[in-house]
């Protein structure tokens, strides 16, 4: 497996458990404003950029 791509899925999972805590948070009203900011964007970023990295990485045969 290419390492760039398990760098990506690490990624993208990553951005999966930030988005759902700060969803969570969200919800529950735990943390506060700037907190819940901050690791939603957070999320977001390590989301997309795992994606990008997974889509745009091309097999080694």
């Amino acid at each position: 497996m290419n390492v760039k791509r398990t760098f990506g899925t690490i990624l993208t999972i990553l951005g999966i458990v930030g988005l759902i805590y700060a969803g969570y948070s969200f919800v529950s009203q735990s943390v506060q404003t700037r907190e819940l900011l901050v690791i939603g964007i957070i999320g977001i970023i390590f989301f997309f950029s795992g994606i990008g990295l997974v889509k745009n990485t091309r097999d080694a045969e």
